[in-house]
């Protein structure tokens, strides 16, 4: 068994982009856990929609062995640190994290399970909003925190002044922040001897009633479910029994091991003893069993026997964006229930229940961190488990006070009461941390107090940068906010925020009707005084979108009775006179009256049903 004193676990957290995946090549590189030849960029990014992205979506755990015994290829041309030449081996267990705000709830569960984090700063770019937030959150575990610089290697980089603007966020000294490049591996060495240094091993108890902290987990076709933990107290090994104290299911232990990149990803191993990173196959074949940050104990099923006190789980994730998911075939509904289960096995921020439309047959309605959460969750339910979606326009969560005083949440436009028994509805406002150079400052103003944006405050992190602070609704931030700040400030400024209340609202439901009929998946809440403006974006995204047909089709934007947008996509005609050599005009004339007639039939005999393809359901979804 591993001596405790000799583990250190620790995560990775950065603003999207500053290189965390690539530092955390060079760590797995120089400590010889993946040999040079296997290597690959984001060798820790398992799905492949995370390599087309460039992005972190799942968090990652890996182990590592640095000291005496490391025998990483890199090591002698990175320069070996002092741990790496005296020092006997150390086993470091790292976690990788993803960076946008969308998944902040799988950084917050990995800083839950080790004791030391490395802030990890571009010296090209300088502190983010997301290093701030994700900051904040190591803070509020008391993690040890291990100041970064990355990309130092790079023309562009500024090292003076972002270490001036790392001391002034976290009040350290300038000896404190370590200088490393990810892509060549300069630094590295020394980041692994700080590691070893500054952040204190585990405290468990090696003699206690066995507790481990499930922090992620997923389904396997062969073995059940197979959690990702991290052990507190005691040891786990297989053939011990084992209970989840949150949902009471027991089983035995099928095989526990470490985590390692590469081919075989799961090593086998005899036990996971106190303060260890690994993995347990639990053998369950009921996905509901087993739930991110509930307690795993080892013991004899005994009902006599006290249970462990549970560990303290993660705080319950809070959904703010919804938005309804069907199968484009109604036949594939039991496909995507099973496949919706094993997805939240994998992605614990994901919420959903049942929902069934008139028009789209039975589906979920899914709560989401964001909007990139949704764009990630539909890829993936589409990928992984083959399944074809519609997904309705996103809205956010409204408390609805009706005129007898009672009050309650609707999650999708449909939930909406009768305007005549509506008191009023409220809305989510978020706190928004803008960081931003100062040239930029001017065009992210007017672009917050656009989308009706509080104006709070103003910090300065350096001469050059700027932290803008505003309070805005949420639904005014899900949408293209993101896309629009990245144009405003020519790419340089970041965005995180944090919901903090609800407010009053003048919202209405808007329905769409193509061919006087209402389509559902398009319905969406929007401001009184924007309703126009919407309801044209959306008819004009349509009448691009829906190919023409033997008949006019109406396009038009509803609420309540009043239309407040419209449009016509013109019908197909075929020349019915061609066939005409002369004559009189007439003759021409009852051949075009003719036809017309026909076209008013075809809608009369309900024949005249337009399809609209999925690609129309995206473009409103994602607000082009």
């Amino acid at each position: 068994m591993l001596d405790q004193s000799r583990i250190r676990n620790f995560c990775i957290i950065a603003h999207i982009d500053h290189g965390k995946s690539t530092l955390s090549d060079r760590l797995l590189e120089i400590t010889g856990t993946v040999e040079s030849r296997k290597m690959q960029a984001q060798i820790l990014d398992s799905m492949d929609l995370e390599r087309e992205r460039g992005i972190t979506i799942k968090l990652a755990p890996a182990r590592m062995t640095w000291g005496k015994r490391a025998a990483g290829s890199l090591q002698l041309a990175a320069g070996i640190g002092d741990l790496g030449e005296k020092g006997d081996a150390y086993t470091l267990n790292l976690i990788d994290t993803p960076g946008h705000v969308d998944f902040n709830y799988e950084v917050s569960r990995s800083l839950a399970a080790v004791e030391g984090a490395v802030i990890l700063v571009d010296a090209t770019q300088g502190v983010q909003a997301q290093t701030i937030g994700n900051l904040y959150l190591a803070l509020e575990q008391n993690l040890t925190i291990i100041p970064a610089l990355n990309k130092i290697d790079l023309p562009a980089a500024d090292i003076p002044r972002r270490m001036e603007e790392l001391v002034k966020l976290i009040g350290c000294d300038e000896k404190d922040v370590v200088k490393v490049s990810g892509k060549t591996g300069e630094g590295v060495p020394f980041l692994l001897d700080e590691i070893v240094k500054r952040i204190p091993p585990p405290s468990g108890k090696a003699d206690a009633p066995t507790r481990a902290l499930i922090f992620d987990s997923f389904y396997d076709d062969y073995r059940g479910v197979v959690a990702y933990i991290r052990v507190v107290d005691g040891s786990l090994k297989k053939g011990d029994k084992i209970r989840f104290l949150a949902t009471g299911a027991q089983e035995e232990v099928l095989e526990v091991g470490m985590l390692r990149p590469g081919g075989n990803r799961f090593i086998t191993t005899d036990d996971l003893g106190t303060g260890q990173i690994g993995y347990v196959v639990t053998g369950l074949k009921e996905i509901k069993h087993c739930r991110v940050g509930d307690t795993i104990i080892s013991q004899p099923f005994q009902p006599f026997l006290a249970l462990p006190a549970p560990l303290p789980g993660y705080r319950e994730v809070k959904p703010m964006v919804f938005a309804g998911i069907f199968p484009q075939q109604g036949d594939q509904y039991a496909r995507l229930r099973e496949a919706m289960d094993r997805l939240k096995l994998n992605d614990a921020a994901l919420v959903f229940e049942p929902e069934h439309s008139p028009a789209l047959g039975y589906g979920f309605r899914c709560g989401m961190l964001g909007m990139l959460h949704l764009e990630i969750v539909k890829e993936r339910l589409s990928r992984e488990f083959g399944v074809e979606l519609v997904v309705t326009v996103p809205s956010v969560a409204y408390r609805v006070f009706k005129t007898n005083k009672e009050s309650f949440t609707i999650k999708s436009p449909a939930d909406l009461p009768d305007p005549s028994h509506i008191d009023h509805i409220e809305e989510p406002w978020v706190n928004i941390d803008i960081v931003t150079p100062n040239d930029y400052v001017g065009g992210t103003m007017q672009l917050v107090q656009d989308r009706r944006g509080i104006y709070k405050t103003t910090e300065y992190l350096s001469e050059n940068r700027a932290i803008l602070h505003y309070e805005m609704p949420l639904a005014m931030v899900i949408v293209d906010f993101y896309d629009k700040l990245k144009s405003v400030s020519s790419g340089y400024a970041s965005l995180n925020y944090e919901v903090i209340d609800y407010r009053t609202a003048d919202v209405a439901k808007m329905d769409i009707l193509v061919a006087d009929d209402p389509v559902e998946a398009f319905a969406t809440l929007v401001y009184r005084d924007e309703a126009e403006r919407v309801g044209r974006r959306i008819v004009g995204i349509l009448k691009d979108e829906i190919p023409r047909a033997n008949f006019v089709i109406k396009l038009q934007a509803a609420i309540g009775g009043k239309i407040v947008a419209g449009d016509r996509i013109t019908a197909v005609r075929k020349d019915v006179t061609a066939k005409l050599y002369g004559g009189d005009v007439t003759r021409k004339r009852k051949l075009l009256e003719k036809q017309k007639e026909g076209k008013k039939k075809m809608m009369a005999m309900g024949t005249g049903h337009v399809n609209i393809p999925s690609d129309a359901y995206l473009k409103v979804l994602r607000r082009d």
